[in-house]
């Protein structure tokens, strides 16, 4: 018989309003579950778990119940929001030691549409030092791993994220993704990771990235849950400087439409290093190319749309970015950073103003040439990531920071590429190797798009479904 972490988020909101289930116990099914599970998963997925507060949350939620016609399908389920955003009154650290016992006095946008729609949140997800790593090994915690093989990485930054959702600690988390930081983990762990487009989510009250990277989204066991998580997050704030157009209807209905025959561009040559793509990858690439062709789609190959000349203006802009959380620092605070952030903060630190600003418009007229040969094509197929997850410690170099950093772009050398253009992307868990480990495949659309572009994930995922394949830990 299944149990109730089998179901599906929006099974479980179903069965919710339906009176079959209460919030109260699917928290405490959730609760239980983190007790069984080993401890060292457990606390490299959560950086903070709060129980009673979960439980004293579903009861209030069950107290109120789904109001309305208009009442999300998430109303009453459990999820967990990562420990970058501010929750007011619950520990946030950031993933860092400078910020160890911060406990915050106001809530984010993401934080309080959450609480708007109904969810409960068990608690914080772990995340790496300011979220800049593509891996989740914080400082003093130990790391977030996939529970296809506790021996790898979950990916980063929203790694813990992805640990609890794979192994059935949560239905459905919230994650965040300036250069790939959903749709990395997700790959990693099997799952489905939206990073939506540009100003679909508010950044209140931060409003903390100049450069227009970074965005909350989705990650989930299904395409349908990650749209229904997105229709929760999704929406402008008065105050917002730049807002994505509304949605014709909620992103859950687009994911139940037929997408339409489609010219969908395809191209796996690594955008942002050279790196020697892993032979399991470019089986699951031309795997995907076949399904979306037997799906009646028109696949055709393209050249990379962004040229080796943007990478060192796109990390010229990542390290001001972190050099923007390590700049406030007091010096107590600067000798218990990591050795990446350090370096990297350091970089930022160094690069004057008009030196930024060009950057920046440099960067915006990269991704206008790529949204422009990109234009007649209503979706771009890559991979993912150029291996399958890798072991833990293998990427991370804390005596030498740059090698660290050269080896995050080898493993990631494509995600990065639709943060700069604002284009909506999302990875699939479309293969697993022979050893079993997943390999993800990235779809991504026009900006403002995701409408068409969760329809044509939701067909990928009912011609090769992958809900039911659960990993051992499961």
């Amino acid at each position: 018989m299944a149990e109730l972490h089998d179901l599906t988020a929006v099974e479980q909101g179903a069965l919710i309003r339906k009176g079959e289930v209460s919030p109260v116990e699917l928290t405490e099914h959730y609760l239980r579950r983190a007790a069984r599970l080993p401890r060292e998963y457990v606390d490299g997925a959560f950086a903070f778990l709060d129980p009673d507060a979960a439980r004293a949350r579903a009861r209030e939620v069950a107290a109120i119940g789904p109001v309305g016609d208009g009442a999300s399908p998430l109303a009453g389920v459990p999820t967990a929001i990562k420990d970058l955003n501010l929750t007011a009154g619950v520990p946030t650290e950031f993933g860092s030691r400078a910020f160890a016992g911060y406990v915050p006095t106001v809530s984010d946008a993401v934080t309080l549409c959450v609480e708007a729609a109904g969810m409960v949140s068990l608690g914080k997800t772990s995340t790496p030092e300011f979220g800049s790593p593509c891996y989740t090994e914080p400082e003093g915690r130990p790391a977030a791993v996939t529970p296809w093989d506790r021996t790898r990485m979950a990916g980063g930054s929203s790694g813990g994220a992805a640990a609890a959702v794979a192994a059935g600690l949560v239905p459905v988390a919230h994650g965040s993704d300036g250069g790939g930081s959903i749709r990395i983990p997700a790959a990693c762990c099997g799952l489905v990771g939206l990073k939506p487009t540009r100003g679909r989510i508010s950044g209140f009250p931060m409003y903390g990235d100049p450069v227009g990277l970074a965005t909350s989204g989705s990650i989930a066991r299904t395409v349908a849950d990650a749209a229904a998580l997105l229709d929760v997050m999704a929406g402008r704030r008065a105050g917002d400087p730049s807002w994505a157009p509304p949605p014709s209807s909620t992103f859950l209905e687009a994911a139940c439409r037929e997408p339409g025959r489609l010219r969908i561009a395809r191209f796996d040559e690594p955008v942002i290093t050279d790196v020697d793509v892993h032979p399991e990858v470019r089986r699951a690439y031309e795997s995907a190319s076949d399904l979306l062709a037997s799906l009646g789609h028109v696949v055709e190959e393209v050249p990379v749309p962004i040229p080796p000349e943007a990478v060192p203006v796109f990390e010229t802009c990542w390290a001001v970015l972190t050099a923007l959380s390590t700049v406030p620092l007091s010096p107590e605070q600067r000798t218990v950073l990591r050795p990446l952030t350090r370096w990297l903060g350091e970089r930022g630190e160094a690069v004057s103003g008009p030196e930024l600003g060009l950057a920046i418009g440099q960067l915006r007229r990269f991704a206008a040439e790529a949204l422009v040969s990109l234009a007649p094509y209503d979706i771009v197929l890559t991979p993912t990531l150029a291996t399958p997850p890798l072991p833990v410690g293998a990427i991370r170099d804390d005596d030498d920071p740059a090698a660290d950093f050269d080896a995050q772009k080898r493993f990631t050398p494509w995600t990065s590429a639709w943060n700069v253009t604002g284009m909506p992307a999302i990875s699939l868990p479309l293969h697993h190797t022979p050893e079993g480990l997943p390999v993800g495949i990235m779809l991504a659309a026009r900006p403002a798009e995701e409408e068409l572009l969760l329809a044509l994930a939701a067909q990928v995922e009912a011609a090769a479904p992958w809900k039911d394949r659960t990993p051992p830990l499961w």
